[in-house]
């Protein structure tokens, strides 16, 4: 665990607090979680299926969190399309996606908007979790269609193409 970070564990309950902020994460009871010279351990009880996914997803959940008050988190969406264009109101994000209307999306509380360039969108934030729920609201808005490849997608995202309709 990087040195910046401290860790509070309460039954059921993991807090962690560090340069970016603080966040908390409620877990099983069924988990023991200890922290000894600076390293969180996760047991579990038995090894039935149900325990042991309990376990890796306890884990993945600690690390997350100790990921993200130290680094952060951040998704990249690009848009594709004629008039299709993003920009930053104060903190929320206004996007022109061939509607009649703009569209807008407030940033809830933890999150940040990026727009470097009218077609790029860079949703930041220090809980995984809320971050790719947003990312995924956003694309939502206008998903990637399948015919010309207009719309909203994550970076990298490879979008199948459909041929049209032939003579």
């Amino acid at each position: 665990m990087p040195e910046a970070v401290t860790v509070e564990v309460a039954p059921g309950r993991v807090a962690v607090k560090g340069p970016k902020g603080e966040l908390a994460q409620a877990l099983s009871t069924d988990m023991k979680v200890e922290q000894s010279d600076g390293t969180l351990t996760v047991a579990r009880p038995t090894d039935r299926g149900e325990h042991r996914a309990l376990h890796g997803l306890t884990r993945s959940l600690i690390a997350n969190m100790v990921e993200g008050v130290t680094d952060g988190f951040e998704k990249r969406l690009e848009i594709q399309g004629v008039g299709y264009r993003a920009q930053l109101k104060g903190k929320n994000l206004e996007l022109a996606l061939g509607y009649s209307h703009p569209v807008s999306i407030e940033a809830p509380d933890g999150i940040d908007f990026e727009v470097p360039q009218p077609t790029e969108i860079i949703v930041r934030g220090i809980d995984k979790q809320l971050v790719g729920q947003v990312a995924a609201d956003i694309r939502k808005r206008r998903p990637p269609e399948p015919y010309k490849g207009k719309g909203i997608r994550y970076r990298g995202e490879h979008v199948a193409r459909k041929v049209g309709k032939r003579a």
